[in-house]
């Protein structure tokens, strides 16, 4: 679904039924994916340009589209390591085919909320004794309340040595309406693997973790904002939900 709101090719009929009934309940939705994206395009130089971060693990990354995580921190530096934590067979088929022609990005199979293994995945690939950076872009809603997503990253907080950082967002609405009404849609259409919509303050709450500060500025806020590179977004036209988050320091 993502991928086709990218306007990428890498979608299926189900997809874009899907995403077609989602439009019908949140119209921005196309214009936020792709605002979202160039967040995630400017997070990651911004970590490799302003932390000197060589190291990434990206969780949940979906299938690869266009400008991948690897491919944005090589443009930094040539020999930056990612690491794609995912745990869909279709992923894992069709990246590990795209990601062979790059020595050093490679898809791990785990579930995100499994740190042990993914700590297990990350020998002889990443050093835990340099900083990393931990991505959480657009992923947290995936996770249901009783697998406890914020137990996941505080797990990865801990792992991560001084210097790290982490980047949490997710979508969310402060109308009850509009999270019930995507949440049930995108839980049929998931066969419930899925989590929920969430509100500004729970995305908040996901950074009280010992070991982070909240970069400031720019603070938490639409990612759409977030230190802005002087391309126009897409603008949306309605605003019933947004992706929400920011960058963390590990202290």
């Amino acid at each position: 679904m993502y991928d086709y709101l990218l306007g990428g090719n890498r979608n299926y009929a189900s997809d874009r039924k899907a995403v077609e009934e989602l439009l019908r309940t949140a119209p921005s939705s196309r214009e936020l994916a792709l605002n979202n994206r160039s967040f995630l395009i400017r997070v990651v130089r911004y970590i490799a340009l302003q932390y000197g971060v060589r190291q990434f693990i990206d969780h949940g990354s979906g299938l690869p589209t266009q400008s991948n995580v690897h491919e944005v921190a090589e443009t930094v530096h040539p020999d930056a390591k990612v690491i794609y934590v995912d745990n869909d067979p279709m992923v894992l088929g069709y990246g590990k085919t795209v990601l062979d022609e790059s020595p050093n990005a490679v898809i791990l199979n785990a579930d995100m909320t499994d740190t042990p293994a993914i700590v297990a995945g990350l020998k002889d690939r990443i050093d835990l004794r340099e900083p990393v950076a931990a991505l959480f872009v657009s992923v947290l809603h995936c996770i249901a309340d009783n697998k406890d997503p914020k137990g996941m990253i505080e797990r990865t907080v801990a792992m991560l040595p001084k210097g790290s950082v982490v980047v949490i967002c997710q979508l969310v609405s402060e109308d009850v309406g509009v999270r019930d009404t995507v949440t049930e849609l995108m839980r049929q259409q998931t066969g419930g693997k899925w989590g929920r919509v969430r509100t500004k303050a729970e995305v908040r709450d996901f950074f009280d973790i010992d070991r982070l500060a909240i970069e400031e500025p720019p603070g938490l806020l639409d990612v759409t904002d977030w230190r802005p590179d002087g391309h126009a977004p897409a603008r949306q036209e309605t605003l019933e939900w947004i992706e929400y988050g920011g960058l963390a320091r590990v202290l």
